[in-house]
């Protein structure tokens, strides 16, 4: 009743001010190329993440299957949360790209749920999905059409949002824990599961981080995500074998599962910024060190003093290299010019362009078509909003899940037994 298609799927093609600001372009050329990466990003969500949690052995059909129904919930509730602060004329218009958005919301919930496996029940679940996905759809309003920052792989609103959300949940709830034997024991044959899944996200995630990037730039993240992804699997390898990570110089499954996919999250940011090949390759490297260093040495430690739970290791992949992400991408912003970018700079970084009615923005509108005005944004300047979202993104994360654990533990939805939660045989 409240939703209702764009312009371009009835055959009118109505471009807003919004769209503009949010790189959502919505003109029939691009709506190809939006379904495709769509596709893709679905997949991995569904496949990719799905498949991610079947190394623990008492949650291996719960990372398969329900996974796939809170998705479905999640994806429409997201439609709507999202769509509440971008209503024209009391209408949520929907279109491809919001369906990218959605996705986007659900993998936020995704990254979260793996700080919480041992302490929640499938009501549980959802509410914290209620609460999540609103509160996710606030601060992504806040730092793309208030601070308009760039963040096109979703670095920090969702890896950085997700995995913080999730821990702070995890350490309201660090009193259920189950009697029986934990979710973290893992089996051969699901580790085998899981590396699936990892092959497939690693083989997709240059993908997730182009998704919404357009022309030049789209090129720039596929190539960036490509060079950190090769970056941090190489790092991973070399640590991996090495003696600072086990005496025995043996593999660990869960460092394969994450840190080979920590350049992907630390590249997201400035994925489709100028960075380079080579800068690529650094920001990947560096990722995959700080992940298999975290969790072999940071997450037995936040456990111990502060009695955190992270079984699948969320704050090594998703929290470090979403906190490497944000700093890589403000740096990028502030060193970003017209002489690097050319034109495209405004394409790039919407709030740079020049404010209406003044000389700079009529030379800009005589070599560029159709180019909107803007706040005149220096590039320090937009540095600086870059790490403000990134303040405002872990504000919104740590609060929140604060507030959602506290509603998790009302007596309403939280009856059942502990050893319900991880009860996941058939």
């Amino acid at each position: 009743m409240f939703v209702d298609y764009t312009g371009e799927s009835i055959g009118i093609v109505v471009e807003s001010d919004l769209d503009r600001v949010r790189g959502t372009h919505t003109r029939d050329h691009l709506s190809s190329i939006y379904y495709y990466m769509f596709q893709d990003v679905h997949l991995t969500m569904v496949i990719g993440f799905g498949f991610l949690g079947t190394f623990l052995k008492r949650y291996g059909y719960s990372s398969a299957v329900p996974n796939l129904l809170i998705a479905a919930v999640t994806l429409q509730w997201a439609t709507l949360c999202q769509g509440f602060f971008q209503m024209q004329r009391g209408k949520i218009h929907v279109s491809i790209t919001n369906l990218l958005h959605a996705d986007f919301a659900t993998l936020t919930t995704f990254i979260s749920f793996g700080a919480v496996l041992e302490l929640t029940t499938p009501i549980q679940l959802i509410v914290m999905v209620i609460c999540e996905v609103f509160i996710f759809a606030a601060n992504e309003y806040i730092s793309l059409d208030i601070l308009k920052i760039s963040d096109v792989g979703v670095s920090m609103l969702v890896h950085v949002f997700g995995a913080y959300f999730g821990l702070m949940v995890s350490c309201v709830l660090r009193n259920n824990r189950p009697e029986k034997e934990s979710v973290c024991i893992t089996l051969p044959t699901p580790d085998l599961f899981s590396v699936m899944g990892t092959i497939f996200l690693w083989l997709f995630w240059p993908t997730l981080n182009a998704s919404l990037a357009q022309g030049d730039a789209q090129h720039r993240a596929v190539i960036n995500t490509y060079y950190s992804l090769a970056a941090s699997s190489v790092v991973t390898l070399a640590i991996g074998l090495s003696s600072f990570v086990d005496k025995k110089q043996q593999f660990f499954t869960v460092h394969i599962q994450n840190s080979t996919l920590a350049g992907g999250v630390a590249i997201g940011t400035a994925a489709d910024m100028m960075i380079h090949p080579f800068g690529a390759i650094i920001v990947g490297s560096i990722a995959g060190l700080v992940s298999i260093l975290g969790m072999v040495y940071l997450t037995p430690g936040i456990n111990r003093k502060f009695g955190i739970r992270d079984p699948c290791g969320i704050h090594n992949l998703h929290g470090l290299s979403g906190l490497i992400a944000a700093f890589v991408g403000a740096i990028a912003a502030a060193l970003a010019t017209e002489k690097n970018y050319n034109y495209s700079l405004y394409r790039q970084f919407p709030a740079r362009t020049p404010m209406g009615k003044t000389l700079d923005y009529w030379d800009l509108q005589y070599h560029v078509e159709n180019v909107q005005p803007g706040v005149g944004r220096s590039a320090l300047c937009q540095g600086a909003y870059q790490i403000a979202a990134l303040g405002t993104t872990l504000a919104f994360a740590v609060v929140g899940g604060l507030i959602t654990g506290l509603i998790l533990q009302l007596p309403f939805f939280n009856q059942a037994g502990r050893n319900a939660f991880t009860d996941d045989e058939p």
